[in-house]
């Protein structure tokens, strides 16, 4: 009769805490916290070279975890991600996108670099990209080409 009893005692243990890790875990809550990328004010101004140009967005996180913008790609060209500092542009392995937060790539600010152009994009045309994240899925992005003197109206 201990037999039994014992086992039933040490099953009832294991599922108890199986049912404490699965609450813990916070695997249900993974949506609530999560990375929820979005972009807007996308564009790119018509280059005046043939070979490079440059990319403009806003990339919103709506998400309780922040994200890093890590890589772009696009069947236009290389495409690499540069922050500027104080007038100063540098490419960049990443930029943060914090949780409930923007990084706004804008002329004059943070923005993407697109070299080695297979064809120089004209005004009308749009440009497909890629944007790469840890903490989200990419997400990919039609780019209008704008006239190379394009400013947005709302700003970035």
């Amino acid at each position: 009769m201990r037999g039994p009893v014992l086992c039933a005692a040490v099953l009832t243990g294991a599922l108890a805490l199986t049912g404490c890790g699965s609450e813990d875990s916070g695997a249900g809550n993974a949506g609530e916290t999560a990375a929820r990328i979005s972009v807007s004010g996308a564009y790119m101004p018509q280059p005046v070279s043939d070979s490079m140009a440059a990319g403009f967005l806003t990339i919103a996180n709506d998400g309780g975890t922040a994200a890093e913008l890590t890589s772009v790609t696009s069947d236009a060209g290389e495409v690499t991600v540069h922050e500027t500092v104080d007038g100063a542009m540098r490419q960049v392995d990443r930029l943060p996108v914090p949780a409930h937060g923007k990084l706004v790539l804008q002329s004059g600010g943070n923005h993407l670099m697109f070299e080695k152009l297979k064809q120089r994009p004209k005004q009308g045309e749009t440009v497909s990209v890629a944007l790469h994240f840890t903490g989200s899925d990419p997400v990919t992005v039609a780019m209008p080409v704008k006239p190379a003197t394009y400013r947005p109206s709302a700003g970035h």
